[in-house]
């Protein structure tokens, strides 16, 4: 069979022939390719991927790629040369489940990612990927060509699917798969009686919508109430592509993050998630998280509710359950003896490691170093899939009694994946030991001076808001690509029905931001914008102090102040590092499989932003109908690139769009001016300003912006908005019950 060349050239080539699967790869190399055609490129590597692949030019290339013949195509053979005699040996079994956390399995993933990030163009890039697709386990396929993707200079500004798309069992409930695997059985054959409990529709365009709400809800802790949150697929997104960009593992110089702030990044992103999920729990009356203490049993349960391609069920922990065992003791005493170090290091302003090494932990600037040592991003052992990372410790202490007893297969916990991880209240509290180590840096740090903190010549006269109000409203996951494809879907290339899980989602309306700033001259400056709590959890004042570690940044740009009056309106979908709904890629991959198209029907560029970043929707807490106090706070500050390393670059994180919070805009720390103990005689400046705000919440039975939902038929009316319901978790006596039935029947 005579080979077809990209669609890249498609139109040079007028005599190439175009089959019906679309655009497949072909013998000639791949040259001068748009970034649309990598993207359907990726999209048929990653779709299906718990089967061999259906499309057939993969498939050729797959088989006919040798590595040992093309040597030459990598700009380092030694990795080439490793993979090959790792793969002959002992290699991750296809089929099994690819765990984040595993040591073997990503020093394995590692020498994948790095065939693939060394390959000399992308022509020799995708034909080792088809290589491998059809070879190695599909998870570790799918983690190590996204983190491929993410840092080749050739695949800058790619947008690959999204990860609940592509492996679905990660982020959707399992009786949702299960249900959806029960109509792919039947061919949507089943008794319309048990579709209409269960909450499935089928809709004469062969979609079957799988209603989230009908499930049973799993209560176990109170922690429960925060589900739509921490199980919420744009923010465990962001967190697996937080780590995509900067993978712990990441320590070779030559892959250039050492340019960056990448420490400080990763260690400030999880700090706003720690702060973003206190103002959720302030929504619902809950207090702050507790530092885990494993010392004590754990009260706090989870019932993660996922099922794994395999059949296994994720570990639930039941509450009050002891963590330390004979198990774990071993990694127990580790992180004890890490983290005495560590802290000791702290408090003596130095490290020291055994092979004479010394890390100062002393300056602004030593912060970094210190984020890479929690986090990772920092090599001793000259192996990049060996590193110190505190968290990855944790994890194995908090496997609460799993054993591997083989040496491939291990089920993982929530708190395994990256994906998975922000689901667990246990996280929360782990990431907040975490990080408590960088707030005792930050504590040994000089408050900041009434020079650091104003502008001469510039004050914010007003700030206001637009009423902000949040809802639920619902979305449509794709699942499909958790089902498999039987012979006949093979050979059409795609399934014959779509499976959609509907679920509820936290959202809010549009809302602007409005600063007024006078200033005496022209001059660029750099805006931050940050919502914090009011009050604690019992209805306390908060004071700066208290509140610092809780304030949000939202939003965070450079803007050219003019002589005089300056009025700035911020759009919340304009935000930095805000982006919106990701699209189906079925929408494009199924119209492509039926006919032929252009390269510029493949992806509408209307739906790709950047590939990290925060979701609107979740800007802004749940909030209550009578709306919930929170504070907005302004800072103008003169852009400042003073405080950074002597390594790092902000034109490398410029070029490669990592310019996440204010990382591009100048080289303050992050968080600042909250990152340190505040002294509030010196604080307050004209070029800053506090205001009042309130957040209300709209039920969706009464919301004008969102769907009008059937809600009549819901059999589990009560359970439908347990998420609202702050009485949830408490026992009702006898004598409340009589006290209810008594009041319903004053009320006849």
């Amino acid at each position: 069979m005579k080979f077809v060349i990209l669609a890249a050239v498609l139109a040079a080539a007028s005599a190439t022939v175009i089959k019906d699967t679309g655009f497949v790869i072909g013998r000639e190399r791949l040259v001068n390719v748009d970034i649309k055609t990598k993207e359907w490129l990726c999209m048929k590597l990653l779709n299906n991927i718990l089967q061999l692949t259906v499309y057939d030019d993969i498939r050729e290339v797959a088989r006919d790629w040798v590595l040992e013949e093309n040597f030459d195509k990598y700009l380092k053979v030694d990795v080439v040369k490793t993979f090959i005699d790792h793969y002959k040996m002992d290699f991750l079994p296809r089929g099994e489940v690819f765990v984040h956390s595993n040591s073997r399995h990503v020093e394995q993933a590692v020498m994948v990612f790095r065939m693939l990030y060394f390959a000399k163009d992308f022509d020799t890039f995708i034909r080792t990927a088809c290589f491998l697709r059809e070879r190695i386990n599909g998870g570790m396929f799918v983690y190590a060509f996204t983190c491929a993707v993410f840092h080749r200079e050739d695949c800058r500004g790619v947008t690959l699917p999204a990860p609940y798309e592509i492996y679905p069992y990660f982020f959707v409930d399992s009786h949702i798969i299960n249900k959806a695997h029960m109509m792919k059985m039947t061919k949507a054959a089943m008794d319309p009686v048990v579709m209409d409990y269960y909450g499935i529709k089928v809709t004469d365009k062969n979609l079957v919508v799988i209603d989230w709400r009908k499930g049973v809800r799993h209560v176990m802790s109170e922690s429960d109430r925060l589900t739509y949150f921490t199980e919420d697929i744009d923010l465990n997104t962001f967190y697996y592509y937080l780590h995509m960009y900067y993978p712990y593992w990441m320590t070779d110089d030559i892959y250039g993050l050492n340019k960056e702030r990448r420490g400080e990044v990763v260690m400030y992103a999880n700090q706003q998630l720690l702060a973003r999920y206190r103002l959720e729990r302030l929504a619902h009356k809950m207090c702050d998280i507790k530092v885990l203490d494993w010392h004590k049993p754990m009260m706090t349960g989870y019932w993660p509710k996922i099922r794994l391609h395999t059949g296994d069920e994720m570990p639930v922990r039941s509450n009050n359950m002891v963590l330390i065992n004979e198990n774990n003791m071993k990694y127990k005493l580790r992180f004890d003896d890490f983290e005495r170090i560590i802290r000791e290091g702290i408090i003596k302003g130095r490290m020291e490691f055994r092979d004479g090494t010394v890390i100062s932990l002393k300056k602004v600037e030593d912060f970094e170093n210190l984020a890479r040592i929690l986090l990772g991003g920092m090599g001793f052992a000259k192996d990049d899939a060996k590193v110190m990372h505190l968290v990855h410790l944790f994890r194995k202490i908090m496997s609460y009694g799993t054993y591997n007893f083989d040496k491939y297969t291990y089920i993982p916990t929530a708190l395994d994946m990256y994906t998975t991880c922000l689901r667990d209240p246990l996280f929360w509290m782990m990431m907040k030991r975490i990080t408590e180590n960088a707030v005792l840096f930050k504590k040994y740090l000089p408050r900041y001076t009434k020079e650091e903190l104003s502008f001469d010549g510039v004050k914010v006269e007003r700030l206001v808001t637009d009423r902000l109000v949040t809802f639920m409203d619902e979305y449509d996951v794709d699942i499909t690509n958790a089902l498999y494809l039987d012979e006949t879907e093979v050979q059409k290339k795609k399934s014959d029905m779509t499976y959609v899980a509907r679920m509820r989602r936290l959202n809010h309306q549009p809302f602007k931001v409005t600063i007024d700033v006078v200033s005496e001259k022209a001059v660029d400056a750099v805006v931050r914008l940050f919502i914090g709590p009011k009050y604690d959890c019992m209805g306390r004042l908060l004071s700066f102090n208290d509140k610092r570690l809780d304030m949000v940044e939202i939003d965070s740009f450079l803007y050219k102040l003019e002589t005089g009056k300056n009025t700035i309106v911020r759009d919340s979908h304009e935000m930095h590092n805000v982006i919106g709904d990701r699209p189906w890629t079925r929408r494009f991959t199924d119209n492509l499989v039926d006919t032929t198209y252009s390269t510029d029907r493949i992806v509408d560029s209307s739906w790709y932003r950047q590939r990290l970043g925060w979701s609107h929707r979740l800007l802004l807490p749940l909030g209550n109908r009578g709306g919930m106090p929170l504070q907005l706070f302004v800072i103008v500050t003169p852009v400042r690139t003073g405080l950074v390393l002597p390594t790092i670059d902000m034109s490398v994180m410029k070029n490669r769009h990592a310019c996440y919070f204010s990382v591009c805009f100048d080289t303050m720390p992050l968080g600042f001016p909250f990152d340190r103990e505040i002294d509030v005689t010196r604080f307050f400046n004209s070029n800053m300003k506090f205001i009042d705000i309130n957040v209300y919440r709209k039920d969706m039975g009464i919301s004008n912006t969102v769907k009008d939902i059937d809600m009549s038929e819901m059999v589990m009316k009560r359970d439908d908005l347990t998420y609202l319901d702050t009485d949830m978790l408490v026992k009702w006596s006898y004598r409340d019950v009589m006290m209810m039935s008594a009041d319903k029947m004053l009320r006849m």
